[in-house]
């Protein structure tokens, strides 16, 4: 469910779907505080820019998935073997992180659809375009992360 803030009360429920042609945007536009918040410019701006970023992740696994198969023969030392697992993993825990943000932009993706983009999930409040700008996948405001981050902290090992 989403929720929005509308007539300063936080409203909970579907949002219907928006259907409209795609938008074809300036190559130097950047989103702004002087316009409406979450406009069909802005709207197609952070479309644009999740779709590269997915296009991005799924480039960048395809090229690790033939490296790996290119690099399936056996070094004959055991330090060079060592050295080479140890690359490979890292390259497969890099691909596992990508493999789950891949998910969140799918989920972003969905948000713009469904008109939900930009709004905290917990408050109704728009998130920011800053915060946006910086990550396109955020789900809460910079206020509600940290409440978020504060309650989960009694929690972690340290």
């Amino acid at each position: 469910m989403a929720a929005r803030k509308m007539n300063g009360k936080v409203k909970k429920g579907k949002i219907r779907k928006r259907t409209r042609a795609p938008l074809s945007l300036p190559s130097d536009y950047r989103p702004s505080s002087d316009e409406g918040f979450m406009n069909p410019l802005q709207q197609e701006y952070f479309k644009q820019k999740l779709i590269g970023w997915r296009e991005e992740i799924l480039a960048e696994s395809t090229q690790t998935i033939m490296n790996l198969r290119e690099q399936t023969g056996q070094a004959p030392d055991l330090g060079d073997r060592a050295s080479i697992e140890t690359g490979r993993l890292i390259e497969l825990r890099s691909r596992d992180r990508e493999r789950k943000l891949l998910s969140k932009i799918d989920a972003a993706l969905q948000r713009i659809d469904d008109g939900s983009y930009g709004y905290c999930e917990e408050t109704g409040d728009p998130i920011g375009l800053n915060r946006l700008e910086a990550r396109p996948v955020a789900t809460l405001t910079i206020d509600a992360q940290e409440r978020h981050e504060r309650m989960e902290k009694p929690y972690t090992d340290d």
